[in-house]
């Protein structure tokens, strides 16, 4: 593959990771992640967290009755290839209709991909609310 492909490759899986959040896609998640996926994220209150299992948590809540769908926009990314590794860095802008009315938000968050036998895995990221 290309490192144009390839770049083309991350930014689409990261954008089908979102959507497999946002909709709560859960089989979609796991087919990304690698099981040791790690992280730091505010809601894991500034420990690493290693596994799949803290993240399942937040797949298995209750949707609301009229849950109106939620968009995420990658915004800047930068992606960089080294070899079977990739890291994409970006903006990501929510928008949600809540309580009436349209909310967004922003976080940062930076992702690593691995390409284990040939497919790319998601195996860490750090998001944080953008200042």
């Amino acid at each position: 593959m290309s490192l144009e492909s390839d770049r083309d490759a991350i930014l689409d899986l990261t954008q089908k990771l979102l959507v497999a959040i946002t909709s709560g896609d859960w089989d979609t998640y796991i087919v990304l992640c690698d099981e040791s996926l790690t992280c730091f994220e505010p809601e894991a209150l500034g420990n690493l967290v290693d596994g799949l299992e803290f993240h399942n948590y937040y797949f298995n809540l209750p949707s609301p009755p009229t849950s109106a769908p939620v968009q995420s926009t990658i915004v800047a990314p930068h992606i960089r290839i080294m070899g079977d590794v990739a890291v994409i860095a970006y903006v990501r802008l929510t928008q949600r209709f809540n309580e009436g009315k349209a909310v967004s938000s922003s976080m940062e968050e930076t992702r690593v991909w691995h390409r284990q036998q040939g497919k790319w895995k998601h195996v860490h990221f750090h998001r944080s609310p953008a200042r």
